[in-house]
């Protein structure tokens, strides 16, 4: 009996180490082929609108502000994509949505219900130092608009806000430095599981952002939190992502972009220093493309010179 026991104390703390180790591995394999199937089909519905600007805009701002998000999704998203339930700002809860999540860096914030709460620099104009000392002011090209949030649930089961830009623009010059607020048309929020928890960036939640109003770029990066801070030239910074995890890498234009409209989703201070971002887009053999923190364009330089990283998974 004695030693049954014995046999029986020691399975039970067996299963006490391991049992929430492999939940968490059956969780997150769980999560990331939703993640990928819901991404599958968002990208199908949006290749169906012929444009994603221009919905909900009213005779005064304040119209357009209230109600653009809603009418995208309403007379929208909705008639390319199975949605059951659409609800406004103030009742995100209706539709799943948790009052509070914990972002990439393990901080717990309140939900946004507006664009200027999703990341301030869409309404807010500041002043930045320019790398020959001047100063200067940035003035967002969209500063009026602040649109509230939207709510929506799919078919299956997946809730859903949409932070929307009904005056986003095509990206006609594709060599030229250029301020990146204008390119987005909708920023989706997505909560595979509702608010059953643990509402969790890089778990059960996550980001795809629609850039351009037609020939729309779908992008979904899941951000790594692995940072070292140091610089790297383009080659180096393609190893170097490489380096980190098995299926991580160099972010695109579009994708670095979009890390940048979720930082605070991610909760990664995107003003440290003076710091740029290299992404994976060349342009030419010689030169690609990388984000500028301080002023939040994007531009080209040639590879040689050394910027931050900021990887993502495949």
């Amino acid at each position: 009996m004695a030693e049954i026991l014995l046999s029986l104390t020691i399975i039970g703390v067996v299963a006490a180490i391991t049992l929430p180790s492999l939940t968490g591995n059956i969780n997150e394999r769980t999560w990331n082929t939703q993640r990928k199937a819901l991404y599958s089909r968002m990208s199908q519905a949006i290749s169906l609108m012929p444009a994603l600007n221009s919905y909900g805009i009213g005779v005064t701002q304040e119209e357009t502000n209230s109600n653009a998000g809603e009418v995208f999704v309403t007379n929208g998203l909705s008639k390319v994509l199975k949605i059951n339930n659409i609800c406004d700002n103030e009742h995100l809860p209706d539709c799943g949505i948790a009052s509070s999540f914990t972002n990439l860096s393990g901080s717990k914030h309140s939900f946004p219900k507006t664009l200027e709460e999703m990341n301030s620099t869409f309404t807010n104009e500041f002043a930045y130092s320019g790398t020959d000392g001047t100063s200067h002011t940035f003035i967002n090209p969209q500063a009026h608009i602040n649109t509230n949030a939207a709510a929506f649930e799919t078919n299956n089961g997946e809730s859903i806000v949409v932070f929307y830009n009904p005056s986003c623009i095509s990206d006609i010059d594709k060599t030229s430095s250029d301020y990146i607020h204008p390119y987005m048309c909708a920023n989706f929020i997505y909560d595979l599981n509702g608010n059953k928890g643990p509402n969790t960036i890089g778990k059960d939640m996550g980001f795809m952002t629609a850039m351009y109003p037609s020939d729309t770029n779908l992008v979904a990066p899941v951000p790594l939190m692995k940072q070292d801070g140091n610089t790297y030239t383009y080659n180096e910074a393609i190893r170097q992502c490489k380096l980190q995890d098995a299926e991580s890498r160099l972010p695109s234009r579009d994708e670095m972009t979009a890390l940048y409209y979720n930082k605070e989703f991610i909760g990664i201070d995107f003003s440290q220093g003076n710091s740029h971002y290299w992404t994976s887009t060349k342009v030419s053999a010689d030169k690609a493309w990388y984000l500028g923190n301080y002023n939040y364009r994007r531009n080209t330089l040639g590879i040689e010179n050394r910027f931050r990283i900021w990887c993502i998974k495949r």
